[in-house]
Formats: structure tokens, sequence, C-alpha cells
């Protein structure tokens, strides 16, 4: 294929490699030679239509188990024969539109769901075949007269169209109002042509690219405004003046709706990737190009497993760096390396040819897409985009960030699991739960209380005294400091000690079980408990507001001299001071001494505070005729 003697490959693949690359010298070298055979044979069009590439990709990969001449001699490469997913997630990611270095693995599982983890031709060769078929279609709805006028004046390509068919409708609910029509995804924006009798009216555009605060997310629909049919996606921005929701019926699940909303977000997803990193030139068109890429494999999945349910936002880029847990990290990768083409462009450098994959543009442009910043060269490269994602015999820096960030998923799923495994059912379970949980602060807190109501005295006064020397040498600060180091110990020396041990379970007394009658009246003790403590607070906020308005002159001319001498102590006393008299007010409040003028002074002071009336309160019903309109 490439007209090149194995000696001429080996010397130029010593000459380019870096001697980390020639350690592992049979699969890097492997790898070198596929990368180049790859760029080579992507460049004829209609590629992957061919059974000899299906098949040599395949073999690539077969090869990559096996690269050294020692291994196991694999003669006859026409049995049914397997690969794993480290064999995949090499070659796969070099064909860019096979696969994507961020979602290789997601998608190896998607294919290998049925034959225990390991990719038989037969799936694969069934997947590119799925692939062929929808980029055709996707090349013809961007070649047809569908939206032409508004595309022409700003180069958009048409990903997807629904609402064609009579039996799969499509319905824009803006208001009271419901239309059926046809939705369109462009790279750009969503497009909504209304069904008039014999035609479609004026496409409305939604616009994805711009940074207007736009909202895309699930919604539900139903008969007269009632939310009963999970079925539809809500687009809100600031551009428009109220949220217009797109319904896709369907007799079973949701899956038509959860595909739009996963590729309406991966177009949404990548414009916010551009505009945040300010991506431009040829790198934003790579960026589409990768966006473009994942959604046609999303399209051919669908077409070989529609029986399988798949989670699309699993094999679209943007939308799985926007849940994986380092996603943010994995972006900021992506623009790094953007960064750093762009500076390789401005100095001339050229990466050997042979040591990367190709990109993703390139990939797009050699199955027919043209962007506009390549529209004056045939070949991508000669734009500025000179290689892609995958570096033989080395982890670029993205697949670095993609594995930290599967890691990180794998911790967030583990301690999910145990999250999941600890819920119980019941009000009452739980309450015995979280009572059990909170002994500790529960004791400490009975333990202060003590010692506020002087119930030991020789105790109450060692700690008056011990935090009166405290506040007054201002060593508050370290007190908490060293509270706070009392904890890191305990952690670092539990660690050391319990270390492979395993965790202690909480046991918990369960409250005998109680049946549905019971558990509704908790239920209803419990509301009317939160009713009782909102009507209090309630009643407090319309006595301070008694209080302000002067309701009862006497009572607020109180309140305001005492907020006079308050503010007076505040801006004449140092805050050390301040925070002194305080704490001696309330630790002392109880003691022998100043028990009973406490006592006194408490019942005064609950007299007074029942002496104050609540600002007046009117409720106003609406009318009869509002609720009939």
């Amino acid at each position: 294929m490439l007209e090149t003697s194995s000696n001429e490959l080996l010397e130029s693949f010593n000459a380019e490699a870096s001697d980390s690359v020639k350690s592992q010298h049979a699969r890097n070298f492997l790898e070198y030679c596929c990368f180049k055979a790859l760029a080579l044979s992507t460049r004829v069009m209609g590629h992957l239509a061919d059974k000899k590439f299906r098949r040599l990709t395949f073999d690539m990969m077969v090869a990559w188990e096996a690269p050294a001449s020692a291994s196991e001699c694999l003669v006859n490469l026409d049995d049914d024969l397997s690969v794993g997913v480290e064999a995949f997630s090499r070659i796969a990611p070099a064909v860019p539109i096979i696969a994507n270095v961020i979602i290789c693995e997601n998608l190896f599982n998607v294919l290998t769901i049925s034959t225990d983890g390991r990719l038989h031709f037969s799936v694969y060769d069934k997947y590119l075949n799925g692939l062929e078929r929808v980029i055709k279609r996707m090349k013809s709805q961007s070649e047809s007269s569908l939206l032409s006028a508004v595309r022409r004046s700003r180069g958009e390509k048409i990903l997807e169209v629904d609402g064609t068919v009579t039996t799969q409708p499509v319905l824009e609910h803006v208001g009271v109002s419901t239309w059926p029509g046809r939705l369109i995804l462009t790279d750009h924006a969503l497009y909504f042509e209304a069904l008039k009798v014999v035609s479609y009216d004026k496409p409305k555009r939604y616009d994805l690219s711009n940074d207007l605060k736009q909202i895309v997310k699930p919604e539900l629909t139903g008969p007269w405004g009632t939310r009963l049919f999970d079925k539809a996606v809500l687009y809100k921005s600031i551009s428009i003046s109220e949220p217009v929701v797109i319904e896709f019926p369907e007799l079973k699940g949701h899956t038509r709706r959860d595909y739009w909303l996963a590729i309406i977000r991966e177009i949404l997803y990548v414009h916010k990737f551009i505009n945040k990193y300010r991506v431009t030139g040829v790198e934003k068109d790579d960026a589409l190009s990768k966006a473009i890429l994942g959604i046609l494999r999303v399209q051919a999945i669908q077409e070989i497993s529609s029986s399988n349910p798949v989670q699309f936002e699993s094999l679209l880029m943007f939308n799985l760096c926007e849940q994986l847990p380092g996603g943010y990290f994995i972006l900021e990768t992506l623009a790094k390396m953007s960064k750093s083409r762009e500076l390789d462009r401005g100095n001339n450098l050229v990466a050997g040819g042979g040591m990367y994959s190709i990109s993703a543009l390139a990939m797009v442009s050699n199955l027919g897409f043209v962007f506009d910043s390549c529209s004056s060269s045939s070949n991508p490269s000669e734009a500025g985009l000179l290689v892609g994602e995958v570096v033989v015999g080395e982890m670029s820096l993205l697949e670095k960030a993609v594995k930290e960030s599967r890691d990180d998923y794998k911790r967030v799923v583990l301690a999910q699991e145990t999250v999941a495994g600890v819920k119980v059912d019941g009000i009452d379970t739980n309450l015995a739960v979280m009572k059990e949980l909170l002994l500790p602060v529960l004791e400490v807190g009975k333990g202060l209380l003590s010692l506020v109501y002087w119930d030991d005295p020789p105790k109450s006064l060692m700690f008056c005294l011990i935090f009166t020397f405290i506040i007054f040498r201002g060593w508050v600060g370290y007190a908490l400091a060293l509270m706070v180091l009392f904890f890191a110990i305990f952690m670092v020396l539990t660690r050391f000690f319990n270390q492979g041990r395993p965790v202690d379970e909480i046991k918990i007394i369960a409250p005998p079980p109680m049946n549905t009658m019971e558990q509704l009246l908790a239920v209803q003790n419990a509301v009317s408990q939160f009713e009782q403590l909102i009507q209090d607070g309630n009643i407090i906020l319309l006595k301070f507001r008694a209080l302000l308005l002067s309701v009862f002159p006497q009572a607020s001319e109180k309140v305001a001299a005492s907020l006079l001498l308050t503010a007076l102590m505040v801006a004449l006393l140092p805050g050390k001071y301040m925070f002194l008299l305080i704490f001696l007010e309330i630790f002392t409040r109880y003691s022998p001494v100043r028990k009973a003028s406490t006592e006194r002074w408490m019942r005064r002071l609950r007299e007074w505070w029942f002496s104050i009336p609540a600002a007046p309160v009117v409720l106003e019903r609406e009318k009869e005729d509002k609720k009939k309109k």
C-alpha cells in the first residue's frame, strides 16, 4: 500500500522515533506502519464501503495484541478472531470516524455488550457498514434544498432531520399553541419548520453557537398543560421571550427524545467549548468535526443496536466531558493542544507524518464535508492542521487526561454504590439512623448545656476561667486551629492503625414496623409540627415589623434605646472585649450568683414579648372569573 520496503520503513521509524518509543520496538513499529497506511487509505473517497479497508483495520487490532515475531502465530485471519479493548482503543481512534480517544472505551462496551468484552469482526463490520449508510444520508441532507438560502449564507451543514414521517411527528409548543412540523439540526443551530397544508412555513432558528445563556433540558408535556409525558426537549435563551418545547411523541419510552436531547446538547457544548477557550480558524473546524463525527457514530449505533438501550451521552465526547468528574480537565487539554498546534504553524514546525494519527478535520474533509477555513485547499494539512490525537508508542496529553478522568469516575461510581447500599426506607427508620449518627454531636451539646446551666459548678467555673483567659489574650484563632489540628491528627492515626481492616458497621436498633395508617399519621403529625414552626416564625417576623413601625411605641422606644447602646459598644469597644462580654453573659447567666436575677429578667422579657402586638395581615383571594380564564 505504501509502496515502501520494510527496511525503508524501519529506517524512517528509527529516524523519527524517540528513544523511549524505540524501547518497545515491535508494537511501536507496528503502530507507525499502521498510522502511515491509514493516513493514505482514508484519503480515498468511500473507503468505509471497501471490505478490504474494514478487514485491514480489524487485522491491525489483531496484530497489535500479538505484535512480536515471538508471539503466537496467527496464520489464518479468516477465523472468527476477536480483539480486546486495549487494541481497539489504540487503533480505532487513528481513524476518527470509527472512534475517538475520549469515547472509544464506551463505544467498545456498546459493540461488545453481547460478546463478553471481545469484539468480533462480524460486529465491527456491521458497525462500519452502518457508518457508511449514515454518512451517505447526512451528505444527501446537506446537499438537499432544505434551508438552502439560510445555510448558504452561514455555511451550515445539516446533521439530522425529523418530523417528515407522519407516524413519527414532531410538535412545537410555544405558550398555549402547538404546531406539528419538521425539526432540523445543523452544526450551528436548531430549526423548526411548521407544517402548512401542502408545504412548510418559514423556519424558526434557535441558535446554539452564540453565548445566549441557552438551556436545553428534558421536559414533561401533556394535554391542556398537564405534565404527564416525558418525551420533550425544552429550549430557553435570552434571545426568545418564552421557552420553546419540542415534543417527540412515541408509543413506548422516550428514546427519540433522548437521542435528540443528546445531539442538540453536543452542538451546544462544542460551541461553548469554542467560545470559552476562544478556539478559532482551523482548530474551530476541527472541534466541530469531532462533534459531527460523534453524531454520525451515534446514528450508526442506533441502526445496528435498535433493540438494546444506549446511553447516547456516553458516545458523544462533549456530552461526556460534561458528565465526567474531570471533564473540564479534558476540555482544557484539548484547548492547550489547539494552542500548541497554532504555535507550531506559526513556527513552521511539521510533525512526522507517520508518528501521529490523522485529524478529525482531515477525516471529515475526506468524507466530503468541507469547512470554510479549508475551502481554499483540498487537503486540510495544507490549511494548517497537522496531526491527530494518537501518537505512536506514547500516551498523548489527551489520553492521559481521559485516563485520569475515568479513574476519578470509577471512584465516584464506587462511592455512589456505597451510598445506595446504606439507604433505608421509612421515616421512623431514617430518624433512628440520623439519631445514631448525630449521637456524638448530641453528647457534646448536652455537655455544653450542662456547663451553661452550672449543673456541676466546679467544671463550669473552670471552663469559664480558661476560655476567659483565651479570649482576653486573643488566642481564639489558635484555639480553633488546635481543634482542627486535633481532628486531622485523629484521622491520620485512624488511617494508620485501621489500614487494611474492614470498616466497623454502625448498629442501629430498628424501630417497630409501622403499617400504612401509622405512617400516614406520622406524616400528618410531622406536617402539623412543621406548620406550627412556620406560624411561630411568621409571628416573630410580624412582631419585629410592629416594632420597626412603632405599632407599640413604648416597646419600640426600649428596642431603639437598646440598639443605640449596642451600637455605641460596638463602635467604642475592641472586638476582643465585645466577644468576652458576650461569652461571660451567656456562660455566667445561670451561675449560683446570677441565677435568681436571670430567672427574674427572663420572665419579664417573656411578658414584654407577649405584650407586643403583631402587625396586621390581610389575605386576598383571586376572583372566580380570573380562575375561569
